[in-house]
């Protein structure tokens, strides 16, 4: 029987498999996978046991953007995913791809074959995106006379340079893994990315759980921001791990030469 479900979750030692499960479609987004991720990722943050995700695509892409084909056969989408919430941040269409990034934990994207429009922006708010070096890139929404409205404006501009980000956007043009390691959109590129996420994410769960999650609002709150506003942070995030229990475990480990480590409780909550 055919796996009707547009993504798959599947949680194996602490690790999160989010997989993109359109693959005769090159896992293009309809409104059934647009509702499935958002709400996969919710469940992912309230699932403490979960120290990383690995985002992958199903079959021959990671994701070909936006599915305007099946869009425009429910033409109630456009309006119902635009419209935000007063008291909200975002819309459905910026939420699908800035809610990876607003995850407790890390997300890595192993992306192969085609990424395009919104799937790139949804890889862009991952923390680390390993791409095959031919990999086909796009932030293709101008072909559409469309821009980047899924959460793009906030990752590029932590990313790349301005000039880079306005010529992919303003030409829509395609460009390869290597080359968007060389952009700054990839981190790095291999031959299999999802064994190299594996690995990484292999590593991040040998950490204290808290840490990584404190590292990760750490960054979120202070990157390009003033000095002063930083070192506060700084000071407000440190000052919620210390004492811990997981900061206490791995104190013990730290100073412990040659006994066994000792294993780490689950994630307390950290946002």
């Amino acid at each position: 029987m055919t796996d009707t479900r547009r993504v798959l979750l599947e949680v194996t030692n602490q690790v999160a498999y989010v997989s993109l499960n359109r693959p005769e479609k090159h896992n293009g987004l309809d409104k059934q996978m647009f509702v499935e991720l958002v709400q996969t990722a919710k469940a992912i943050r309230k699932d403490r046991t979960i120290r990383c995700v690995i985002l992958k695509g199903e079959g021959p892409s990671f994701c070909a953007g936006l599915d305007f084909a099946a869009v425009s056969k429910t033409p109630t989408m456009i309006p119902q995913f635009f419209a935000k919430l007063p008291w909200g941040k975002d819309n459905m269409f910026q939420r699908v791809a800035h809610i990876w990034r607003d995850l407790p934990v890390p997300v890595i994207a192993a992306i192969h074959g085609n990424c395009f429009g919104g799937g790139m922006q949804i890889i862009l708010c991952c923390d680390y995106r390993i791409a095959t070096p031919d990999a086909n890139l796009s932030i293709l929404e101008m072909k559409w006379g469309l821009i980047p409205d899924m959460s793009g404006m906030v990752t590029l501009s932590r990313l790349t340079r301005v000039d880079i980000a306005q010529e992919l956007t303003m030409t829509g043009r395609f460009f390869s893994g290597e080359e968007g390691a060389e952009y700054g959109l990839i981190s790095k590129v291999s031959a299999d990315p999802l064994a190299e996420a594996q690995a990484l994410a292999s590593v991040i769960c040998e950490k204290s759980p808290d840490a990584i999650a404190a590292t990760k609002y750490l960054f979120k709150k202070t990157w390009k921001k003033d000095t002063r506003g930083a070192l506060l942070w700084e000071r407000i995030t440190q000052l919620r791990l210390l004492g811990r229990k997981n900061q206490r475990i791995a104190m013990a480990n730290g100073l412990a030469k040659d006994k066994a480590a000792k294993p780490f409780l689950d994630r307390t909550s950290f946002k």
